[in-house]
């Protein structure tokens, strides 16, 4: 069986212990995704016949739409290990080391946010990448040499937020790049169907497609909200999931029929009532709510972005007309907004 390393010293939060154990573990079971799922197989079938490892690869696109998934779903495909590590983990060359010099043939590494990772440890990776080799200075001033040293053939795989935070460098080092686009209601509503199967829960269809509805086309909040409703479901209803319950149970969340949760309405009114519905920058945004920019640009604009809730101009965020009206404000004839 393959073997899962993950980086010392870290916990995971219990959304992701939640979602490591509903997530797939071959490709054929994958929803959604098919043209990303589709090139990923013919990918592992030449690496099985060619005997070769995968080529690197780079997952790009907003949280939660599945790049931990396609990155532990594929050594179970090759039959073959992992470790697992993050961008911000590797401050340092060190930090790197035991993580290439334990890799296997054929092995993967994924390193989370990649991004994050700091130039210097980047610039250490390369030949790790090209050549499977890397270059450690012994030694300090006129007594410093080099060495190289081989490593096993092994895939890179990154995964990224923001791929354009990356520099051209890196991203041309990785022979496949992958974006992950959110997912249709019918996909989300598979997939609560699924897990709630895997959870022993019994739901109707129409409680499905009402928590595909309310999930901003993304499974990682699908799950969430799945167990949030089935454990309102088991102390206020008899277990099973009807349309009736998976509604209460949502409001009670504060999850609204648009799929707005409290922190994007809340996004939604400081925008419009503390800086009149903009245009504002995001440094702004997050100091006036507590949050930092990262969460709301990675987290939270995504969703109000693609449902055009707000715009990006040149100047900053800017609420439009539908973002006004969700949140109950209208827009006054010089642009302040106005309870309704």
């Amino acid at each position: 069986m393959p073997r899962e390393t993950i980086i010392s010293g870290t916990t995971e939060p219990d959304d992701r212990k939640r979602d490591a154990a509903l997530r797939p573990k071959l490709l054929r079971e994958v929803i959604g995704q098919k043209k990303v799922a589709q090139r990923l197989g013919i990918a592992v079938n030449a690496s099985r016949k060619t005997k070769e490892p995968l080529g690197h690869i780079l997952f790009d696109g907003p949280p939660g739409l599945g790049k931990t998934t396609f990155a532990t779903v594929l050594p179970n495909e090759l039959g073959t290990s992992i470790q697992m590590t993050s961008g911000p983990a590797l401050s340092k060359q060190a930090d790197l080391l035991p993580y290439l010099t334990n890799l296997e043939e054929g092995s993967i590494l994924f390193i989370d946010e990649i991004h994050r990772m700091p130039r210097v440890v980047e610039e250490f990776i390369y030949p790790a990448m090209e050549d499977f080799r890397i270059d450690l200075v012994l030694g300090d001033g006129v007594n410093a040499r080099t060495i190289s040293m081989n490593l096993k053939r092994f895939t890179l795989i990154g995964a990224t937020t923001r791929s354009g935070m990356l520099s051209s460098p890196m991203r041309d080092r990785f022979k496949m790049q992958e974006h992950l686009d959110f997912y249709t209601i019918n996909e989300l509503a598979e997939i609560v169907r699924v897990n709630a199967r895997k959870l022993d829960t019994k739901i109707s269809e129409e409680a499905a497609l009402e928590l595909a509805r309310r999930s901003r086309g993304t499974p990682r909040i699908a799950n969430s909200r799945l167990s949030w409703v089935r454990n309102f479901a088991i102390s206020e209803a008899d277990g099973s999931i009807s349309m009736e319950i998976a509604r209460r149970a949502l409001d009670m969340a504060e999850v609204d029929s648009e799929g707005l949760d409290k922190q994007d309405r809340r996004y939604l009114e400081t925008l419009i009532d503390v800086f009149g519905g903009g245009p504002t920058g995001v440094e702004a945004m997050a100091a006036t709510m507590n949050i930092p920019s990262d969460t709301l640009s990675d987290e939270v604009e995504p969703f109000l972005l693609r449902e055009q809730y707000i715009v990006r101009t040149p100047r900053g965020r800017l609420a439009t007309q539908k973002g006004f009206l969700v949140v109950g404000r209208k827009q006054s004839t010089d642009g302040s907004s106005l309870f309704e």
